[in-house]
Parts: structure tokens; sequence; C-alpha cells
């Protein structure tokens, strides 16, 4: 494997490890099972990726130091497998690791905030905030009620 797959598989098991403490896993988590289930279609590599985040979790609350680079290397020996088996391209898995590291990236912006508005008929603006202070909303009738 030469050197630019390498870094490749091992930026990609960072930044999948990094993701799996995060609040973005469950995004991550879906782009991952449809990533690999092309070439696992028994899920079982989604299995292995819950365990490992549960292991990871589990060693950050206990103050294991080497939870996170075990479960690095574990998951970078796969993606090289991957590539190595040409199971994946190198450019499925830059595609994969784009995705992902935007994840990270939105991860680690404090506040962003994901909201969807399902269901029903809104006939008005919706306004998602985290904190709206001073502010003032006058609705405007076209045709204002007579007297």
């Amino acid at each position: 494997m030469d050197n630019e797959l390498a870094a490749l598989t091992a930026s990609g098991a960072t930044t999948l490890v990094s993701l799996m403490v995060t609040d973005s896993w469950t995004h991550a988590r879906e782009l991952l099972r449809r990533f690999l289930t092309r070439n696992d279609p028994g899920n079982s590599t989604i299995t292995d990726l819950d365990a490992a985040r549960a292991r990871l979790l589990a060693s950050r609350s206990t103050g294991h130091p080497h939870g996170a680079r075990e479960t690095v290397e574990h998951w970078d020996a796969y993606l090289r497998h991957l590539l190595e088996a040409r199971a994946v391209s190198g450019a499925e898995l830059r595609e994969l690791l784009t995705s992902l590291q935007h994840l990270l990236g939105e991860a680690a912006r404090p506040g962003t905030v994901h909201n969807n508005i399902n269901g029903g008929v809104q006939h008005g603006p919706v306004i998602q905030s985290g904190q709206i202070t001073g502010l003032t909303i006058h609705a405007h009738h076209p045709n204002p009620p007579q007297n």
C-alpha cells in the first residue's frame, strides 16, 4: 500500500473514532452503514462499530488511556484490509472521509443545532434558535380587521 493510501486509512480511522464520542455519531454511523453494507450485507461491521463505540465510551468514563488508540488501530487495519482486498477504491474512501470530516467539523462547533419539522402544514415562518433576546416580531396583516 502506498503512503497516500496509508495516510488516508489512518486519517479515516482517527476521524471515525473521534466521531464515536460526539453528537454527530448517529449521522456518521448511517454514512458508514451505507458505505459498508456493499461488502457486508449482514451488517456485522456495524455491530462491531457499535461495540467499539460502547468500549470507547466506557474507557473514557473509567479513564483508560489506551481505548482510543486501540480503537483507531483496529479501524485503520480494517480500512487497509478493504483497500487491499479491492472491496473499496481509494476514491470511495476519500469521499467517505470527506463526509466524516465534515461531520466532525460540525461537531466541533459549539451551538450547532439540527432540527427537522415533520408533519402538518406550517402557514408562517418557523424560527429555531438556541437563544433570542431583545427581539420583537410584529405580525403584518394585509387586511386589518375593521371595527
